[in-house]
């Protein structure tokens, strides 16, 4: 089944041969024009933030881009697409096809999960473990029998994981289509399965419905990387801050806070902030590490070359011991 191709390239407006920290400041930078908590139209952020998301998910991770980059740069932005050759094992998932326990066909198709139908085809199967969508279990045998349990990917905003939200996910079951109100659960977890009972495969003769289960994967956030239940976020220093130590405003999920640079700070040191980080089910919040870049100047004036200049004749500082 042919989709709509995604030059995942031209969303972010780089070139195919880009740097990968050109990549990673194209999508930092469109992440955080199109933030739904910060843009005024919410909808078409919501949508564009997805979409520079995904780009990412793909040309931010070097194997998924090198996979990316094997289709070649043909392509044109909204042509019809099919896997080429070599493609077969990863179709996609969100779009499913097969046989109930009784011999009748059977069709899922979802929709506002944060996922394409081309990015499903393409890494559904192979970029993120069992993901997209696909039922599970073993195949029943009986004349009567529940329905198959079904298992797929929904993305979700670190803010909307650290808040809760409510989302609309739709499911298509052959010429049925069913809409749902889904709770994300304030400080839901990275892989955490939310279940609807009741969403799967139809069961067959009278058996009950099998269940829908919602794996969840937490975007990519334009100032913030995540590791486990903390945040880590860089924060650019000129050599003078960190030398001789300063204040700075750093944001958090709830807004931002200043914190002390104690002075002689080295570049990469990590700087705790406690309890700023993604918030635990029932067990408190994680922690912020403001990570130390100590930035240089690319061009200086003649009069700042010149107290540069003196700095080093006065300094005996020796970097190479």
């Amino acid at each position: 089944m042919p989709v709509q191709y995604k030059d995942y390239y031209e969303i972010l407006g780089v070139p195919r041969d880009a740097p990968d920290a050109d990549v990673k400041k194209a999508f930092r930078k469109l992440a955080r024009e199109y933030h739904p908590d910060v843009a005024k139209d919410k909808k078409r952020a919501e949508e564009k933030f997805k979409e520079i998301n995904e780009a990412y998910e793909v040309l931010g991770d070097p194997p998924k881009r090198k996979k990316y980059d094997e289709l070649g740069a043909n392509w044109k932005q909204g042509a019809e697409f099919r896997p080429p050759p070599g493609w077969e094992g990863f179709q996609g998932a969100r779009n499913f096809r097969g046989r109930g326990a009784g011999g009748e066909s059977f069709e899922f198709h979802f929709g506002g999960t944060g996922f394409s139908d081309f990015f499903e085809q393409l890494f559904g199967s192979m970029g993120r473990g069992r993901s997209g969508f696909a039922p599970f279990g073993n195949f029943q045998e009986e004349s009567s029998g529940r329905g198959r349990d079904v298992e797929g990917d929904i993305l979700v905003t670190l803010e909307e994981a650290a808040r809760g939200s409510v989302r609309v996910v739709s499911v298509r079951h052959n010429s049925r289509t069913e809409t749902h109100q889904v709770k994300i659960p304030a400080g839901v977890a990275e892989g955490q399965k939310l279940r609807l009972a009741g969403r799967g495969e139809t069961g067959t003769g009278g058996g009950e419905a099998g269940d829908l289960y919602l794996r969840v994967r937490i975007a990519r956030h334009p100032d913030f990387d995540v590791a486990g239940r903390d945040l880590l976020y860089e924060a650019e220093l000129a050599p003078w801050e960190a030398v001789l130590g300063t204040e700075i405003s750093v944001p958090t999920l709830e807004g931002r806070v200043n914190i002390k640079i104690p002075p002689g700070t080295q570049n990469g040191q990590k700087l705790r902030v406690r309890g700023h980080g993604v918030p635990i089910r029932n067990d408190g919040q994680g922690d912020l590490f403001v990570v130390a870049k100590i930035a240089v100047p690319a061009k200086v004036s003649d009069a700042e070359k010149k107290l540069w200049e003196e700095l080093k004749r006065e300094s005996r500082f020796k970097p190479r011991g």
